[in-house]
């Protein structure tokens, strides 16, 4: 019997961080599922999202750092590669790590959507099972389109076990071991 041609990634790991290595500036690639996929290039407001979660997260926990566009080693033995938006970990976290970094000591990834088709199936559904997968204890998703933000944590077995959606606005306490409450108020200025 011949397995799937869907369940078959579209290269290897190893040719993939090749492919990435060449790629253009303008564009950055993931690996996730077996498949290369291309990931936008950031609006302003959507960096700027990103340096008010750095700031936060600097004023309560300063021995961490939100590193951004870290390339991550994800999903079950690490086979997919992802560049999420943010990653908190202790400062000094990718030294020595090269492109790409093991989950290890990772606290926290972050993700805000970008306005394209993909996004629903890369930031909301791929995302959060390849995080967990790699056993980093919360995803933050923060979504414009419905202006919103997710908090998964718990993960076990490649899911997160819990999912807590508030809108913007609202307190959003990220959980252990993160053990920070965000003020999403002003979210609301850089939702478009």
């Amino acid at each position: 019997m011949t397995p799937s041609t869907e369940n078959r990634p579209q290269m290897s790991v190893e040719d993939f961080e090749e492919l990435e290595r060449h790629a253009s500036e303008t564009v950055r690639l993931e690996f996730i599922n077996g498949r290369v996929q291309a990931k936008p290039v950031t609006d302003g407001n959507h960096d700027q999202i990103i340096a008010w979660l750095q700031r936060l997260c600097m004023q309560h926990r300063p021995e961490l750092w939100l590193y951004g566009d870290r390339g991550m080693k994800v999903e079950r033995y690490r086979r997919g590669r992802a560049r999420p938006d943010g990653v908190l970990a202790p400062f000094g976290f990718p030294a020595g790590h090269g492109d790409w970094s093991e989950a290890a000591g990772v606290l926290m990834a972050v993700e805000v959507t970008s306005h394209d088709s993909d996004t629903h199936q890369r930031d909301r559904v791929e995302k959060p099972d390849a995080h967990a997968a790699a056993g980093i204890p919360v995803y933050l998703l923060i979504d414009r389109d419905d202006r919103s933000v997710v908090v998964f944590n718990q993960p076990e077995d490649g899911r997160y076990r819990h999912e807590e959606k508030l809108p913007f606005g609202a307190p959003v306490k990220l959980p252990e071991p993160v053990s920070i409450t965000l003020d999403t108020e002003p979210l609301k200025e850089f939702a478009d």
